[in-house]
């Protein structure tokens, strides 16, 4: 499998980021590791061999993100405000670095898929929700989409447009609706240990309250928050937004 590391100084963030890249053909597939994760993560945790065959046979193109939760939303000293503001330098760095990085790299302008386990796939339905010029399809496994979980009781204008529940039932511009209505958005969890079954039950609501098709997905009460079943829910998914 062909694998290239890239790393550059991010003006957005104000230091260096690494992307690390599997395959050479097929659709963008852009990667959110879990909470304060890197882009070593997929490949650690054994998520690369199970989606191995799409890569080789030129299905899927992965592309995998350093997090920045540690310096921003998951930090736990200083102001939370400051915190919070600090996820505006991952979202620039993504939107305005790593996109047109991808574009080029697969010589498309078309847009990119996006997927993540845990605070990874708040990351997925969070971007896809706010760039949809950007992304097309996500694959959001075992997240929460309420920022409150995350952040506490701190509450500003950064936190309300970055939780998901929070912003989507005002969400009325026709440009972003018309966009979002020609994605595909899944999102899935279980309902056993450590998991936030409710969360995703309101994102169902949500979605179909604005006319957006989206595969909601609860599995079991015995599917825990662990990376065995996000094996098993990952390939289940891919094939939706591959064909």
């Amino acid at each position: 499998m062909y694998t290239e590391t890239q790393t550059w100084y991010s003006p957005s963030i104000g230091h260096d980021m690494t992307i690390k890249v599997y395959g050479h053909y097929g659709k963008p597939l852009l990667v959110f590791p879990c909470a304060g994760g890197s882009n070593h993560e997929f490949e650690d945790f054994g998520m690369l061999d199970i989606v191995r065959d799409d890569v080789e046979a030129g299905r899927v193109k992965i592309f995998c993100v350093d997090s920045l939760d540690n310096e921003s939303l998951l930090k736990t000293d200083g102001h939370m405000g400051d915190n919070v503001y600090r996820h505006q330098a991952y979202d620039n760095y993504i939107v305005n670095e790593v996109v047109p990085f991808i574009r080029e790299h697969c010589h498309t302008g078309d847009r990119i898929a996006l997927t993540g386990n845990s605070m990874g796939a708040y990351h997925c339905v969070n971007f896809i929700l706010k760039h949809p010029d950007c992304f097309d399809a996500c694959i959001a496994l075992a997240g929460v989409y309420d920022l409150r979980r995350v952040v506490g009781d701190y509450w500003d204008d950064n936190v309300y447009y970055n939780s998901p529940v929070d912003y989507l039932p005002g969400l009325n511009d026709e440009w972003f609706l018309e966009k979002l209505r020609d994605t595909r958005i899944i999102i899935c969890t279980g309902q056993g240990a450590w998991e936030c079954p409710d969360d995703t039950r309101r994102m169902k609501d949500l979605l179909e309250s604005k006319g957006i098709p989206a595969w909601v997905d609860l599995w079991g009460y015995d599917v825990n928050h662990d990376w065995p079943w996000w094996k098993i829910m990952l390939p289940h998914f891919l094939p939706y937004i591959l064909y």
